[in-house]
């Protein structure tokens, strides 16, 4: 029995150094070396190629240090709408970008031109006991451009922008600006973040 138990235990011996003598093998390190490159590869394309930092101006023209953001045009009814979206895309560029921003054109590189062109408020839910509309959709209609300051060259241009937002309407009747402008605020975030994300990475 002794004898037997020997040759199996030298045969698992045997077996395991086969089995590390197989990894260390040229055809193993061939290729544990090509999955390492492989991946490093991997990791540079993602790094440089997909997934580079937005919105750091880079892609503008080098030279420009200052932009303009001057008041949008209002050619609307509806009060103050201009200010809320002018704030938000000051609010977005210095986030975003390097540059500096002021509201005076004067001495700046660029200036961002614009206006309202139309606001709209539609219910698009209503109670079906009372008939009573209980969402409403605000729809607000710009046109944007950035343009070189001096030469007048535009640079980038959108005169459809198009930006929707629902909010609910409260039983309570005296409420129902208090909700308009929370939607009207959240809209100007999501235009100042479209627009100036347009002009950085596409442009």
């Amino acid at each position: 029995m002794l004898p037997r138990n020997n040759i199996c235990h030298r045969g698992t011996e045997a077996q395991s150094q086969r089995g590390l003598g197989d990894w260390r093998s040229p055809d193993h390190q061939i290729t544990r070396f090509l999955l390492v490159f492989l991946f490093l590869c991997g990791s540079f394309l993602l790094t440089f190629c997909g997934y580079r930092v937005a919105g750091r101006g880079s892609r503008l023209p080098a030279g420009w240090t200052t932009i303009a953001v001057p008041a949008l045009e209002n050619k609307t009814l509806r009060y103050r709408i201009e200010q809320r979206l002018t704030e938000a895309v000051v609010r977005e560029f210095i986030t975003r970008t390097k540059y500096r921003i002021v509201s005076d054109p004067a001495g700046a590189d660029a200036v961002v031109r614009g206006e309202v062109t139309s606001i709209e408020s539609n219910a698009v839910l209503f109670d079906t006991v009372t008939g009573r509309a209980t969402t409403v959709l605000v729809t607000v209609r710009l046109k944007v451009r950035l343009e070189e300051n001096g030469s007048g060259r535009v640079v980038w241009q959108n005169d459809n922008y198009l930006f929707r937002e629902e909010y609910e309407l409260s039983t309570d009747v005296a409420s129902f600006f208090d909700e308009q402008n929370p939607a009207l605020d959240r809209l100007a975030r999501d235009f100042s973040s479209a627009f100036v994300a347009a002009v950085l990475e596409n442009f």
